[in-house]
């Protein structure tokens, strides 16, 4: 469930540009000089309602279906939000964790100058599909 899917309504503002909405989640609310800066902002909005619900216990909604939406004077687009990815971006505080090896694992590594973390990390990424 890190990609999701969600439609936005795009309005055109008085002033210029767009001002974006999402239906299913009302709070979420952003504006751009442009439809390209409107999109990215769109998604920048959408990581962090969904991130704040997450991080609260709240249950992440699910997308409406693009014809459950009715545009009004706006049209609709859908905007894809990568979990994971906002995630690695935005919430990437390091953690600092207590592991054991054998000491003759240890010695051959450092032999070799391998940085413990990163590999550690990329094992990590690998298996949790990431």
């Amino acid at each position: 469930m890190d990609r999701l899917f969600y439609p936005a309504v795009f309005h055109k503002a008085e002033e210029g540009g767009f001002w974006v909405s999402f239906p299913d989640i009302p709070e979420c609310l952003t504006q751009g000089d442009d439809m390209q800066q409107a999109y990215e902002m769109a998604v920048d909005a959408l990581g962090l309602s969904l991130t704040t619900m997450e991080e609260a216990g709240e249950g992440i909604p699910k997308g409406s279906m693009p014809d459950e939406i009715d545009a009004g004077d706006g049209f609709l687009v859908i905007v894809e939000f990568d979990m994971a990815e906002y995630r690695r971006k935005h919430c990437s505080r390091a953690v600092k964790k207590t592991l054991s090896i054998p000491e003759w694992l240890n010695e051959a590594a450092m032999r070799q100058n391998i940085n413990f973390s990163q590999v550690l990390q990329e094992a990590l990424l690998q298996k949790v599909n990431m």
